[in-house]
């Protein structure tokens, strides 16, 4: 598993039928060249964070033919039809299955949609994500305020955005605490998460259940160091805390930049998620999928790996991840009654919403509430 999430693992994706391997003629093109036959031809159509990843890539020497065919190496064969899973494809559904087959291996994936009503933007909304924002900063691309190259040569940028998204300056949402309150009830198998806030632990959930796949600011390290070398992040933040002075200073006494140990492009994501990610999922009796836009691989490729026999969630404003862009993926789009989809269920909403909903089904609403009312 460690291959998987080597120089590429946080922005390789899928290629449909249209992608790479039915283009054998193109493997000769340059990276520019490639890109822009990709955009002619309608691949990831309308899936403009793909090629805005892929770009990143290039612009750092990686073909995105290598990209690509990593993606579509390690997808896994199709599902074979099953036998219907849940009594209705809906909330109420998904109640039912946890209360009469006693589901007690949940596996919740989540992504920044848990955040934003928090006050934290996620990554991509017109407008008011994270990356319209990030313009102040005068970035090459958005993404660049996540990639080594630019913070070695940049550092100022990534440390204000720091500041900003430090925890303790959010408070969790109700979401964070129904993942809270899954994990008292006993039924929670692991959480894993895309977010880098923290918030699922300071609402209560404990750091052995969460497994943060693209880090967080739990720890810290000296960049470009072999052993690496740590830092305690109660120092880092002070120095964030002081501004360009701190930072400089904190780079003088370590001998090179410090950041958090969150996942950058090019860097190998935690070897926790790479040890346990495969167990969890294959051993899972359901999965919840909450506010994710399913794009970034490696982690959109964990809802292919749920077990067969397990239901999956998905609580998003809009459809992710479904079996026409994601192999194996959600099957919620096809007819139940024509057996095209025996065990997916899509609840269209925010993702506060979507679980307070899901609470009061299962009659956990007051408790919810009771959890809530603790921050």
């Amino acid at each position: 598993q460690r291959a998987d999430a080597r120089a590429h693992a946080r922005t390789r994706s899928r290629v449909g039928d249209g992608g790479a391997a039915a283009m054998p003629d193109m493997a000769d093109l340059g990276p520019d060249e490639f890109l822009a036959a990709l955009e002619e031809a309608g691949v990831f159509a309308g899936q403009p964070e793909i090629f805005e990843q892929l770009r990143a890539l290039a612009a750092r020497g990686v073909h995105p033919m290598e990209v690509l065919s990593r993606g579509q190496q390690q997808q896994p064969a199709d599902e074979e039809p099953s036998e219907r899973k849940l009594e209705s494809f809906d909330l109420e559904g998904i109640a039912r299955y946890i209360s009469e087959k006693e589901a007690h291996r949940i596996v919740v994936m989540c992504g920044a949609g848990i955040s934003t009503s928090a006050g934290i933007p996620d990554f991509r909304s017109p407008g008011t994500g994270l990356y319209d924002n990030l313009q102040k900063y005068d970035l090459p691309h958005p993404q660049a305020i996540f990639e080594l190259d630019f913070f070695r040569e940049r550092p100022g940028a990534f440390y204000e955005l720091c500041r900003e998204m430090w925890p303790g300056n959010f408070e969790p949402t109700p979401c964070h605490y129904f993942i809270r309150l899954l994990h008292d009830k006993g039924l929670l198998l692991r959480c894993y998460t895309q977010n880098i806030d923290s918030l699922e632990c300071r609402a209560g959930l404990p750091r052995d259940m969460l497994v943060a796949a693209h880090g967080n600011f739990d720890s810290a390290h000296v960049i470009d160091t072999d052993p690496e070398v740590e830092v305690d992040i109660q120092e880092l933040k002070a120095a964030v805390d002081k501004g360009t002075e701190g930072w400089q200073a904190l780079k003088e006494a370590k001998g090179n930049l410090v950041k958090p140990k969150i996942v950058f492009f090019g860097e190998e994501l935690p070897e926790r998620f790479l040890r346990m990610h495969l167990e969890d999922l294959q051993s899972c009796d359901l999965l919840i999928v909450l506010g994710t836009s399913l794009v970034v691989h490696p982690f959109a490729g964990l809802v292919s790996k749920a077990a067969p026999s397990a239901p999956r969630l998905l609580v998003n404003n809009e459809a992710a991840g479904t079996c026409d862009k994601l192999r194996r993926g959600f099957r919620f789009e096809l007819s139940a009654d024509e057996g095209k989809n025996w065990r997916d269920v899509f609840h269209r909403g925010d993702c506060d919403g979507g679980c307070r909903a899901l609470a009061a089904a299962l009659g956990w609403g007051p408790e919810l509430d009771a959890l809530v009312d603790t921050r």
